[in-house]
């Protein structure tokens, strides 16, 4: 059976490109230690390269938490059996009017598509509340369907928009997502980051906060849906839901404050921050919430601060590249 890996997803501000960078920096200037935080881990591509520390990942989305569990819980799996429903998932399963069909068919994805995303994902409810699947095993399943939409969903990488009268595929693939082995005791949040660092500690905290007013609920908003599985009325040409309680104050005005408070509660031996010099080289939307200086002065309340760069091209929608883009690591 075909698989699938952490890094196959299209995401903003996915630091896979940048694994070397960071990891380089941490091994240079961190040394040895036993316990790795990402505490907005996104994707979770900087957990990944840590998967033989004790991790700790949050992620404000919970479409990102189920993806954490699948690829870093330690709760034991049967493999076999993810096998078999996803050989299921990918055959041909009868047409049905649900939930998908009902809201987004010929938007993101075909009417075909949608009856299947919608079955697919009421089945994995269904076997869970039965106990058939244990919570990882869940998790996996619908990390799998996650990632097999983001190959064929038509956008840009996002759910912003979707392109009016583009040919859509009318199938969906999914494939076995493999988790790191011999994983440790980790822990895996979903929860608002400011709230969780009263409540942990590591001896690294790997800090890389949204820096602009581009709030990811809004460009996941699907994927959150299907994620959480609630069912809920949507709106708009982009079919979003009410995503209220999914706002980030690091996407808004309050972002130095909030930071400094984080910074200040954090309890790590060392602290680590991604951010990115767009400043006031994009749109509005684009422009950093938070300010080098702002960043600076909260971690040099905390003690010795060095600064790292590193040339990159930017993750885009598709319609500008920034191409002196430079992303920082502070530590």
């Amino acid at each position: 059976m075909m698989t699938t890996r952490i890094n196959n997803r299209r995401y903003l501000g996915n630091k896979y490109r940048l694994l070397a960078f960071i990891t380089d920096i941490i091994s240079a200037e961190c040394g040895n230690f036993d316990t790795f935080a990402d505490i907005f881990a996104g994707t979770g591509a900087v957990a990944s390269a840590y998967t033989n520390k004790r991790l700790i990942t949050n992620d404000i989305l919970y479409s990102n938490y189920l993806c954490h569990l699948t690829w870093f819980s330690d709760e034991p799996f049967d493999e076999s059996k993810i096998k078999n429903y996803i050989e299921y998932f990918n055959s041909s399963i009868p047409y049905e009017e649900n939930y998908m069909t009902e809201n987004f068919s010929g938007t993101y994805f075909s009417q075909n598509v949608c009856s299947k995303i919608g079955f697919i994902r009421e089945f994995i409810e269904k076997e869970y509340a039965s106990q058939k699947l244990n919570e990882k095993e869940r998790a996996m399943l619908i990390t799998s369907l996650l990632y097999g939409l983001d190959k064929i969903a038509n956008t840009c990488g996002h759910y912003d928009a979707y392109r009016q009268n583009a040919e859509l595929p009318n199938t969906i693939v999914l494939l076995l997502p493999e988790p790191n082995k011999n994983l440790r005791h980790n822990r895996c949040f979903n929860c608002d980051t400011n709230k969780l660092a009263k409540n942990i500690s590591a001896d690294v905290v790997y800090i890389d906060p949204p820096y602009n007013s581009r709030q990811y609920s809004d460009a996941y908003h699907l994927v959150e849906n299907i994620a959480h599985w609630e069912k809920p009325n949507v709106y708009g040409v982009a079919k979003k839901m009410d995503r209220t309680a999914l706002k980030s104050k690091y996407c808004t005005r309050e972002a130095p404050k909030v930071f400094e408070d984080l910074i200040h509660d954090l309890h790590a031996k060392y602290i680590v921050v991604s951010y990115n010099n767009m400043a006031k080289k994009g749109n509005d939307r684009s422009n950093a919430r938070i300010s080098d200086t702002e960043i600076l002065d909260a971690l040099q309340k905390k003690g010795t601060v060095k600064m790292f760069s590193e040339q990159f091209k930017a993750f885009t929608t598709g319609k500008s590249e920034h191409l002196d883009n430079e992303e920082r690591q502070v530590a």
